[in-house]
């Protein structure tokens, strides 16, 4: 057995700084730092929420009369902080991947046989080293992906079929927990079979029969995977709904609601400010940040019915001529080459590409043109027509 590995708080920091910064997929800095993805994830999550307390109050002055204090009060808050999370451990019921990470290998009050014991798990669980994202396993995933494109009302059943039909020797239940891993789900009319957590709320769908006239009235969004030679990230876009044009794009390793935030200040501070915000029933879309920052805008809330893909379709045909046209012809290596990529695709989509719903127009033009009129001259059929 190789010699035991110290997670430094200096380490960790490091960790979670090169997931800020969304170069690099959670499957490479997990083989790079030789760390489970779930640890990857968690330290940018903590990351973020600890960021604020740095400002919250006033910096002690690090100078040598004051040194000695700093260390001794390090030791206690390390000790405290030990204390606190072994105490919640044992009073909830937490998943093997999230005990696992409590442990802390520098501990000197308890040892590693203790903690394994505390937290209910086998040291063979906490010493096992996790690999990165196998090759093979990729490009399963990315096959997945362009048959659900044109496929999307393919299940994991049909999907395992049409895999072997290739020669590829695929399960239904392998199938299955990928598509979950990519957020794919068959898109057809089924029951309602599960209901939202409790604590977030869904908000009904606002725009069925609803004449949409101009820029700004109706946002839409939604989040999809983007394949790349080692791993994946997420994208999430925000769309007006009148004009198609893009607002918002941004690329993150992790998928949390502090990413769709970031998303939705970027939208909101570079146009206007919508009257209805339109999305699916996903956690990060349904969590009480989410929500109460529309709230606090006055922006009312819309939400896809279950298994209603046409609620969003705009978006999802975005998504198709995004990955055929970009993402499908660049197999990108970081996350600083996909991020440039699809960016300047979006650029190109929104002002170079004309788009079939408005003639020769593109989006860009369309978004343009709807706020400069004045009120009352919006399109009444809620169709942009080309002005001769």
């Amino acid at each position: 057995m190789g010699k035991r590995r110290n997670h430094s708080p200096a380490f960790k920091a490091k960790v979670a700084l090169e997931a800020l910064k969304g170069d690099k997929t959670v499957a490479e800095l997990s083989a790079q730092y030789e760390v489970h993805p779930n640890r990857v994830g968690s330290w940018k999550k903590q990351l973020l929420e600890a960021s604020p307390e740095v400002f919250a109050g006033r910096i002690v002055s690090a100078d040598a009369g004051h040194e000695e204090e700093i260390r001794r009060l390090h030791e206690k808050i390390g000790q405290l902080t030990m204390e606190r999370d072994f105490s919640q451990s044992l009073q909830q019921n937490v998943s093997t991947d999230r005990r696992r990470e409590m442990i802390d290998r520098a501990c000197s009050e308890l040892s590693i046989v203790q903690q394994c014991e505390l937290l209910g798990i086998a040291r063979s669980t906490f010493y096992h080293r996790p690999c990165g994202a196998r090759v093979e396993k990729l490009s399963l995933m990315h096959r997945i992906d362009e048959l659900f494109l044109d496929y999307p009302f393919y299940g994991s059943r049909q999907m395992a079929r049409q895999l072997r039909r290739e020669g590829r020797k695929v399960g239904r239940h392998r199938v299955r927990r990928l598509m979950a891993l990519m957020g794919l789900q068959a898109i057809y009319r089924k029951p309602r079979t599960s209901d939202p957590g409790a604590e977030h709320k869904v908000y009904p769908y606002l725009l069925r029969d609803l004449a949409v006239t101009k820029a700004d009235q109706v946002w839409c969004a939604d989040i999809t995977y983007i394949p790349m030679r080692k791993g994946f990230l997420y994208l999430m876009t925000i769309m007006d709904w009148y004009s198609r044009k893009v607002l918002s794009g941004p690329l993150s390793n992790t998928l949390e609601t502090h990413f769709c935030l970031s998303a939705l200040e970027e939208a909101l501070a570079c146009s206007g400010v919508p009257e209805i915000f339109n999305s699916d029933q996903g956690s990060p879309f349904t969590s009480l940040e989410f929500t109460d920052a529309l709230k606090a805008r006055g922006i009312r809330i819309s939400m896809d019915g279950r298994g209603r893909w046409r609620d969003n379709v705009f978006i999802e045909r975005f998504w198709r001529s995004l990955k055929y046209e970009c993402v499908y012809l660049h197999a990108f290596d970081t996350g600083s080459q996909a991020r440039e990529g699809i960016a300047r695709w979006i650029t190109f989509y929104n002002n170079a590409r004309p788009h079939s719903a408005h003639g020769i127009k593109t989006p860009g033009e369309v978004y343009a043109q709807s706020i400069a009129l004045p009120k009352g001259e919006e399109n009444v059929e809620g169709n942009y027509e080309p002005v001769a």
